[in-house]
Formats: structure tokens, sequence, C-alpha cells
């Protein structure tokens, strides 16, 4: 029986950080920030939700010197959550897209309410809301990075951080296969119309192209995304 692959440096680097999805280090998530130090295009002190206790975590992976924390990226801060007024809540939906952890609950023209059990304190919701119902309540007191944050509790805003890329990709290709669908229905139509005048043979011929143009969008979107991911970069010794 094949032994499974060992992790890969992203993978090792991707289990120390906190794994609230916040963006703060410059990248779209923990993973691309993991894979970007694996690499080498980042540095270790891009994470305000680790803190110094997150840049201590890595620098010991890596063999690195322990460096603080760039401010560029924010400052530690006691954990928050977030809140919505819900007087004010007009239901756009719009911070429950921008939540990386499906913490946020409702639907379009409902009132919107988070889940503080789920909610990473990310603050992503905060700009996106056109009414400014949302606000950050500062809740573990003086502590701040891991003080603040446990493994159990990144660990689980990881799986649903996962769950719900992994739903969004689903419904993408599912929206992609009705459009193609769709495209085919057309384009069989266009094929039994006759046009009775030049013009209307010009105009045929133009809606034929956008379509065809589409479809072979579409089938290069989906060739792309069916690709093999590119091999890690080979890791260097520390």
């Amino acid at each position: 029986m094949p032994h499974p692959a060992p992790p890969s440096l992203a993978d090792q680097i991707e289990d120390l950080l906190p794994q609230t999805q916040c963006t703060k280090c410059g990248y779209n998530g923990c993973r691309p920030y993991a894979q970007a130090i694996a690499d080498g295009g980042a540095e270790i002190n891009q994470c305000p939700p680790g803190g110094v206790q997150g840049i201590v975590r890595l620098a010991s992976l890596l063999g690195k010197k322990v460096i603080p924390l760039n401010p560029l990226n924010g400052l530690e801060r006691p954990r928050s959550l977030a809140y919505i007024d819900e007087s004010l809540c007009i239901g756009c939906t719009l911070c429950i897209q921008a939540c990386p952890v499906d913490a946020i609950t409702g639907a379009a023209k409902q009132m919107h309410t988070v889940v503080a059990s789920l909610c990473t304190g990310c603050d992503l919701c905060v700009a996106p809301c056109p009414v400014d119902c949302i606000v950050m309540y500062p809740v573990s007191g003086e502590a701040t990075g891991w003080d603040a944050w446990s493994q159990p509790e990144a660990d689980d805003a990881r799986a649903r951080h996962d769950l719900r890329t992994a739903r969004l990709r689903r419904e993408a290709e599912e929206n992609d296969a009705r459009l193609a669908a769709k495209a085919v229905s057309k384009m069989q139509e266009l094929k039994q119309e006759v046009p009775a005048t030049t013009a209307e043979a010009a105009e045929k011929e133009r809606k034929r192209a956008i379509i065809a143009a589409a479809m072979e969008r579409a089938r290069a979107k989906a060739a792309a995304a069916s690709a093999p991911p590119a091999p890690d970069t080979p890791e260097k010794d520390a």
C-alpha cells in the first residue's frame, strides 16, 4: 500500500497560520500566503491575527530570525467579532458574499445575522456594507494573537473556508454548464432559421459568431480548470 506524500513546505506553513482568511497579509487567504512564504515571495511577519506568536511559529519551522510584525499589514489587536445592527440591515447579501467562512446567515432583502461562534474576526464584511450597519467588537480582553485564538478554532475555520471554496467552485461549474447548454440550444435554433434578406443573413452570422466565441471561451476555461496543478517549488534547506 503506497504511503501518502509528505506534506509540502506550504502545507506545513499553512498549518501554523490562524486561518482567519482576513487577507491582511496581502494575499487572498491563508493558503496563498503560505505558498508565497514557501516560494520566498513573502515574509513571515505579514499576519496580524497570528501576531508575534505566529511569527515565532513560522520562524521556528523555517529556521529564520524572529522579526517584528510588519505594520503595513496591520497591528496585533484583541480578537473581534462582527455585529450587524439588524435595524439598519437592508438584506443586500454583500456581507454574506464577503465572509470567507460562511459565518453570516440571511437571505436577499431579509435581515442578516452573524453567527458569533463561527466568526473569525476578519472584518471583510465591514467595507462592502452600503449602510454601515456592521461593527467589530473586541471580545478577548487584552489577549491578542494565539492567546485570543485556539488551534481547534483555526482548524474549524479552515474546514469551513475549504467547504465554502468547494461550494463556490461547484456552483460556478454548474452555472457554466447551464450557459453552455443554452448556447448549444441557441446555435441549433440559428441553424434552423432561414434568413429572408441579406440583412437577416448578416445578423444571423453575427449572432452565430458571438455564440461560437462564447462556447470557445467556455471550452478553454473548462480545459484550464481541469489541468493538473503546477508542481510545488522545490523546498530549500533553511
